[in-house]
Protein backbone atom coordinates (compact mmCIF):
# COMPACT_ATOMS: atom_id res chain seq x y z
CA UNK A 1 0.00 0.00 0.00
CA UNK A 2 1.33 3.42 -0.78
CA UNK A 3 2.56 5.76 1.47
CA UNK A 4 -0.41 8.62 0.13
CA UNK A 5 -3.27 6.49 1.34
CA UNK A 6 -2.90 7.20 5.18
CA UNK A 7 -6.43 7.49 5.61
CA UNK A 8 -7.20 4.08 5.13
CA UNK A 9 -8.44 2.19 8.23
CA UNK A 10 -7.41 -2.16 9.29
CA UNK A 11 -9.52 -3.51 11.77
CA UNK A 12 -7.28 -6.59 13.09
CA UNK A 13 -9.30 -9.14 14.76
CA UNK A 14 -7.09 -11.93 16.06
CA UNK A 15 -9.16 -15.55 16.22
CA UNK A 16 -8.79 -19.31 17.98
CA UNK A 17 -12.20 -21.40 16.87
CA UNK A 18 -14.42 -18.36 15.88
CA UNK A 19 -16.08 -20.51 12.51
CA UNK A 20 -19.72 -19.45 14.29
CA UNK A 21 -18.95 -15.69 14.19
CA UNK A 22 -16.59 -15.09 11.58
CA UNK A 23 -18.93 -15.68 8.52
CA UNK A 24 -21.04 -12.55 9.65
CA UNK A 25 -18.48 -10.64 11.40
CA UNK A 26 -16.11 -9.40 8.09
CA UNK A 27 -18.92 -8.16 6.15
CA UNK A 28 -20.24 -6.39 9.29
CA UNK A 29 -16.96 -4.29 9.97
CA UNK A 30 -16.40 -3.85 5.61
CA UNK A 31 -20.14 -2.75 5.46
CA UNK A 32 -19.13 0.00 7.93
CA UNK A 33 -16.50 2.06 5.69
CA UNK A 34 -15.13 1.46 2.30
CA UNK A 35 -11.78 2.91 3.69
CA UNK A 36 -11.67 -0.37 6.01
CA UNK A 37 -9.32 -3.28 5.61
CA UNK A 38 -9.44 -5.76 7.95
CA UNK A 39 -6.69 -8.83 9.08
CA UNK A 40 -7.65 -11.72 10.67
CA UNK A 41 -4.24 -13.28 13.07
CA UNK A 42 -5.78 -17.40 13.36
CA UNK A 43 -3.56 -19.12 15.40
CA UNK A 44 -4.42 -22.30 13.28
CA UNK A 45 -8.02 -22.86 15.00
CA UNK A 46 -9.22 -26.74 15.14
CA UNK A 47 -12.63 -25.40 14.41
CA UNK A 48 -11.01 -24.47 10.51
CA UNK A 49 -11.78 -20.28 11.07
CA UNK A 50 -8.61 -19.97 9.09
CA UNK A 51 -9.84 -21.92 5.86
CA UNK A 52 -13.15 -20.17 6.16
CA UNK A 53 -11.64 -16.53 6.36
CA UNK A 54 -8.63 -18.24 3.32
CA UNK A 55 -12.05 -18.51 1.38
CA UNK A 56 -13.48 -15.06 2.05
CA UNK A 57 -10.18 -13.53 1.11
CA UNK A 58 -10.05 -14.93 -2.33
CA UNK A 59 -13.76 -13.53 -3.00
CA UNK A 60 -12.70 -9.68 -1.34
CA UNK A 61 -9.45 -7.66 -1.61
CA UNK A 62 -10.03 -6.14 1.36
CA UNK A 63 -9.81 -9.16 3.25
CA UNK A 64 -6.40 -10.16 4.68
CA UNK A 65 -5.39 -13.54 6.42
CA UNK A 66 -1.74 -14.17 8.71
CA UNK A 67 -2.06 -18.02 9.41
CA UNK A 68 0.61 -19.06 12.49
CA UNK A 69 1.19 -22.35 13.49
CA UNK A 70 -0.35 -22.71 17.01
CA UNK A 71 -1.78 -20.67 19.55
CA UNK A 72 0.69 -17.87 20.67
CA UNK A 73 -1.54 -15.50 22.39
CA UNK A 74 -3.61 -12.19 22.06
CA UNK A 75 -0.62 -9.58 22.32
CA UNK A 76 1.65 -11.41 19.96
CA UNK A 77 -0.89 -11.75 17.75
CA UNK A 78 -1.68 -7.62 17.80
CA UNK A 79 2.13 -6.95 17.54
CA UNK A 80 2.15 -9.30 14.54
CA UNK A 81 -1.22 -7.07 13.14
CA UNK A 82 0.43 -3.63 13.98
CA UNK A 83 3.49 -4.41 12.38
CA UNK A 84 2.28 -6.05 9.16
CA UNK A 85 -0.67 -2.81 9.07
CA UNK A 86 2.38 -0.08 9.27
CA UNK A 87 4.24 -1.49 7.21
CA UNK A 88 1.34 -1.19 4.38
CA UNK A 89 0.71 2.22 5.43
CA UNK A 90 -2.54 2.55 7.26
CA UNK A 91 -2.96 5.36 9.08
CA UNK A 92 -5.64 4.18 11.69
CA UNK A 93 -5.30 0.28 13.02
CA UNK A 94 -8.08 -0.59 15.21
CA UNK A 95 -7.79 -3.88 17.72
CA UNK A 96 -11.98 -5.82 17.95
CA UNK A 97 -12.92 -9.14 19.15
CA UNK A 98 -14.77 -11.47 16.01
CA UNK A 99 -17.38 -12.45 18.65
CA UNK A 100 -19.49 -9.53 18.57
CA UNK A 101 -18.80 -8.14 22.12
CA UNK A 102 -17.57 -5.15 20.04
CA UNK A 103 -20.46 -4.17 18.19
CA UNK A 104 -19.01 -2.77 14.46
CA UNK A 105 -21.78 -0.63 14.45
CA UNK A 106 -19.10 1.63 17.07
CA UNK A 107 -16.47 2.18 14.92
CA UNK A 108 -18.85 4.75 13.04
CA UNK A 109 -18.25 7.02 16.40
CA UNK A 110 -14.30 6.22 16.68
CA UNK A 111 -13.18 6.72 13.64
CA UNK A 112 -14.30 10.05 13.30
CA UNK A 113 -12.34 10.79 16.67
CA UNK A 114 -9.40 9.73 14.84
CA UNK A 115 -9.77 11.19 11.48
CA UNK A 116 -11.73 14.24 12.34
CA UNK A 117 -11.43 15.02 15.87
CA UNK A 118 -7.77 14.34 15.91
CA UNK A 119 -7.04 12.49 19.08
CA UNK A 120 -4.58 9.78 19.07
CA UNK A 121 -6.18 6.83 20.80
CA UNK A 122 -9.86 6.39 20.61
CA UNK A 123 -11.27 3.39 23.56
CA UNK A 124 -14.18 1.62 23.41
CA UNK A 125 -15.46 1.91 27.03
CA UNK A 126 -17.72 -0.41 29.10
CA UNK A 127 -17.27 1.90 32.66
CA UNK A 128 -17.11 5.31 31.06
CA UNK A 129 -20.85 5.82 32.05
CA UNK A 130 -21.33 3.34 34.85
CA UNK A 131 -21.89 0.13 33.64
CA UNK A 132 -22.64 -1.34 29.94
CA UNK A 133 -22.03 -4.66 30.06
CA UNK A 134 -24.68 -7.26 29.25
CA UNK A 135 -25.25 -10.96 29.95
CA UNK A 136 -22.01 -11.01 32.51
CA UNK A 137 -22.95 -12.64 35.34
CA UNK A 138 -22.15 -11.04 38.38
CA UNK A 139 -18.85 -12.83 39.44
CA UNK A 140 -17.16 -11.91 36.69
CA UNK A 141 -18.36 -8.07 36.13
CA UNK A 142 -17.15 -7.95 39.47
CA UNK A 143 -13.80 -8.87 38.35
CA UNK A 144 -12.99 -7.00 35.63
CA UNK A 145 -14.66 -3.69 37.52
CA UNK A 146 -12.37 -4.04 39.75
CA UNK A 147 -9.82 -5.19 37.96
CA UNK A 148 -9.95 -2.32 36.05
CA UNK A 149 -9.27 0.01 39.18
CA UNK A 150 -7.00 -1.87 40.54
CA UNK A 151 -4.94 -1.27 37.03
CA UNK A 152 -5.15 2.20 37.13
CA UNK A 153 -4.00 2.76 41.00
CA UNK A 154 -1.19 1.06 40.30
CA UNK A 155 0.21 2.10 36.77
CA UNK A 156 -1.26 5.44 36.90
CA UNK A 157 -2.60 5.63 33.95
CA UNK A 158 -6.21 7.84 34.30
CA UNK A 159 -8.14 5.27 31.91
CA UNK A 160 -11.47 4.17 33.28
CA UNK A 161 -11.53 0.94 31.15
CA UNK A 162 -7.75 -0.13 30.86
CA UNK A 163 -8.45 -3.65 30.18
CA UNK A 164 -10.62 -2.80 27.42
CA UNK A 165 -9.67 -4.80 23.93
CA UNK A 166 -11.76 -2.31 21.52
CA UNK A 167 -9.53 0.39 20.47
CA UNK A 168 -8.12 2.79 17.81
CA UNK A 169 -4.93 3.93 17.53
CA UNK A 170 -3.07 6.77 14.73
CA UNK A 171 -0.76 5.83 12.86
CA UNK A 172 1.95 7.78 14.96
CA UNK A 173 1.05 6.59 18.48
CA UNK A 174 2.13 2.77 17.18
CA UNK A 175 5.26 4.08 15.21
CA UNK A 176 6.53 5.51 18.67
CA UNK A 177 6.09 2.17 20.87
CA UNK A 178 9.07 -0.48 21.01
CA UNK A 179 7.26 -3.48 20.89
CA UNK A 180 9.90 -5.44 21.68
CA UNK A 181 9.11 -4.18 25.28
CA UNK A 182 5.86 -6.00 24.92
CA UNK A 183 6.24 -9.38 26.16
CA UNK A 184 2.07 -9.36 27.65
CA UNK A 185 -0.46 -11.07 26.60
CA UNK A 186 -4.44 -11.28 27.72
CA UNK A 187 -5.76 -8.28 29.85
CA UNK A 188 -1.72 -7.66 30.41
CA UNK A 189 -1.51 -6.73 26.90
CA UNK A 190 -4.33 -3.96 27.03
CA UNK A 191 -3.21 -2.78 30.15
CA UNK A 192 0.30 -2.20 28.67
CA UNK A 193 -0.71 -0.90 25.53
CA UNK A 194 -2.26 1.85 27.00
CA UNK A 195 0.49 2.46 29.71
CA UNK A 196 2.69 3.03 26.75
CA UNK A 197 0.32 5.86 25.03
CA UNK A 198 0.12 7.07 28.22
CA UNK A 199 3.70 7.66 28.65
CA UNK A 200 3.96 8.66 25.37
CA UNK A 201 2.29 11.67 25.98
CA UNK A 202 -0.36 10.86 23.63
CA UNK A 203 -4.16 11.23 24.01
CA UNK A 204 -6.67 9.20 25.08
CA UNK A 205 -10.32 9.63 24.57
CA UNK A 206 -12.98 6.87 25.74
CA UNK A 207 -16.59 6.52 24.27
CA UNK A 208 -18.73 4.54 25.92
CA UNK A 209 -19.93 1.32 24.42
CA UNK A 210 -22.43 -1.52 25.43
CA UNK A 211 -20.46 -4.60 25.54
CA UNK A 212 -22.34 -7.90 25.22
CA UNK A 213 -21.19 -10.82 26.17
CA UNK A 214 -21.35 -13.75 22.79
CA UNK A 215 -23.99 -15.54 21.72
CA UNK A 216 -21.38 -18.06 20.22
CA UNK A 217 -18.54 -19.73 21.04
CA UNK A 218 -16.34 -20.04 24.30
CA UNK A 219 -14.86 -17.11 25.90
CA UNK A 220 -11.12 -17.35 26.28
CA UNK A 221 -10.77 -15.93 29.62
CA UNK A 222 -8.76 -18.02 31.88
CA UNK A 223 -7.42 -17.84 35.63
CA UNK A 224 -3.45 -17.52 33.69
CA UNK A 225 -4.53 -14.15 31.79
CA UNK A 226 -6.16 -12.52 35.06
CA UNK A 227 -2.79 -13.43 36.98
CA UNK A 228 -0.43 -12.23 34.34
CA UNK A 229 -2.47 -8.82 34.43
CA UNK A 230 -2.08 -8.21 37.85
CA UNK A 231 1.42 -8.70 38.28
CA UNK A 232 2.17 -6.90 34.66
CA UNK A 233 0.67 -3.82 36.32
CA UNK A 234 3.35 -3.98 39.07
CA UNK A 235 6.01 -4.73 36.40
CA UNK A 236 5.00 -1.41 34.79
CA UNK A 237 4.61 0.40 37.92
CA UNK A 238 8.65 -0.32 38.75
CA UNK A 239 9.71 0.21 35.05
CA UNK A 240 7.78 3.91 35.58
CA UNK A 241 9.91 4.59 38.93
CA UNK A 242 13.38 3.05 37.23
CA UNK A 243 13.17 5.66 34.40
CA UNK A 244 12.45 8.15 36.91
CA UNK A 245 15.43 7.42 38.70
CA UNK A 246 17.54 7.15 35.56
CA UNK A 247 16.02 10.69 34.30
CA UNK A 248 17.27 12.39 37.82
CA UNK A 249 20.56 10.95 38.25
CA UNK A 250 21.68 11.32 34.48
CA UNK A 251 19.62 15.37 35.87
CA UNK A 252 22.68 15.08 38.31
CA UNK A 253 25.84 14.45 36.30
CA UNK A 254 24.73 17.28 34.53
CA UNK A 255 25.13 20.07 36.84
Amino acid sequence: MAAGNRNRILVITPTYNESMNIKEFIPAVLAIDKKIDILIIDDNSPDKTGDIVEKMRRRNPRIRLMRREKKLGLGTAYVAGFKRGLEEGYGYLFEMDADFSHKPEYLKMMIPILVKEKEEVVVGSRYIDGVSVAHWPLKRLILSRGANMYASMITGVKVKDLTAGFVGYSREVLLSIDFQRIKSSGYAFQIEMKYRCHQGGFSIKEIPIIFTDRDKGLSKMSRGIILEALLRCWGLRFSRKSANLKARLKSKEKR
